[in-house]
């Protein structure tokens, strides 16, 4: 009898899948001009025979530079890939390391492309391409610089674990993906900030230092769901104070954040994973959502239809 449940309890081991740790760690170093070339692969193959996605793409590339994913590289992916043979084939002992970054960049990037639907003369049309906007609207300057990981002292010595954009006081910020807010309110290190959580929850987007007053879109409160590109608050400078509605940073700016969460333990904890967005930022830039007073009220002029945002309403949220 014991011997009968010694081998039930090994062919149990056999059968149940062992449950792997999350990442824990992810350094997106993907430049702006890889990001590009990926993406336009990625529409352009689209309706053809071999679709090539750009996160294939991408975690093949970087599985034989590891990580940096020079443009070379991605060039060399792509032919390989429409070789027809699989990344195990092509990468050898490499493969070992596919499945990491496939699941690192599609964390990062899952977001960014897919269907979308555009409204043109009364009528709705299926699209697929780049889904994600700049966080500024269309039409507003700015300037940016890679700064993410400079040193910040307030309150404690640490890392800056964000992308600083520069602007005019008041400029409309819009969310960069559609998804859930999950954080509104005023924090002493970010000011004015709100946080929007993705639909598929594996990225959480941070907008701060907005404006003192008037920082959110009219209406917009915790649980609501936005599409990509719709107005969620304005360009300011508040922050860097325990008393709410406080301008304590010198310059206007939006700090932007993409915080991954592989694991529910991740969102808030020691060791919470933000990734360097300024070539996301830059590759953001040709795609901006067009925001318009009229009458006193803020309206969205781009006819756009987030296809993902549909979906979770038609699931009863």
């Amino acid at each position: 009898m014991k011997r009968f449940l010694c081998l039930c309890l090994l062919l149990s081991l056999l059968v149940i899948p062992v449950r792997a740790e999350p990442i824990k760690w992810v350094d997106f170093q993907i430049p702006y001009e890889s990001l590009k070339y990926a993406m336009n692969v990625d529409i352009r193959t689209y309706d053809q025979e071999k679709h090539i996605r750009w996160v294939d793409l991408l975690a093949l590339a970087a599985c034989r530079t590891g990580g940096k994913c020079g443009l070379n590289a991605v060039k060399k992916a792509e032919k390989d890939l429409l070789s027809n043979h699989s990344p195990e084939q092509l990468l050898g002992d490499l493969y070992k390391y596919y499945e990491y970054y496939h699941e690192a960049y599609d964390a990062v990037l899952g977001g960014m492309l897919g269907s979308f639907a555009i409204e043109k003369d009364g009528q709705r049309i299926p699209t697929y391409g780049l889904k994600a906007f700049s966080p500024i609207a269309a039409g507003y300057r700015y300037t940016h610089s890679d700064d993410f990981g400079n040193e910040r002292s307030f309150g404690f010595a640490r890392k800056h674990l964000g992308h600083d954009m520069m602007g005019s006081l008041g400029t409309p910020i819009v969310a960069v993906e559609g998804g859930i807010v999950e954080a509104m309110g005023w924090n002493r290190y970010g000011g004015w900030r709100i946080g929007i959580r993705s639909f598929d929850s594996k990225r959480y987007y941070y907008y701060a230092h907005l404006q003192k007053d008037k920082p959110f879109a009219d209406g917009l409160t915790v649980g609501d769901a936005v599409q990509a590109g719709d107005l969620i608050g304005f360009m300011g400078r508040t922050g860097y104070s325990d008393k709410e509605n406080v301008n304590n940073i010198e310059t206007v700016h939006l700090h932007f954040g993409m915080q991954l969460i592989f694991d529910e333990s991740q969102k808030e904890c020691l060791s919470e994973i933000w990734i360097d967005v300024y070539d996301l930022v830059r590759l953001l830039d040709s795609h901006r959502s067009s925001i318009r007073k009229t009458q006193d009220r803020w309206q969205r002029v781009y006819p756009f239809a987030d296809l993902d945002y549909e979906e979770w309403k038609t699931d009863g949220n």
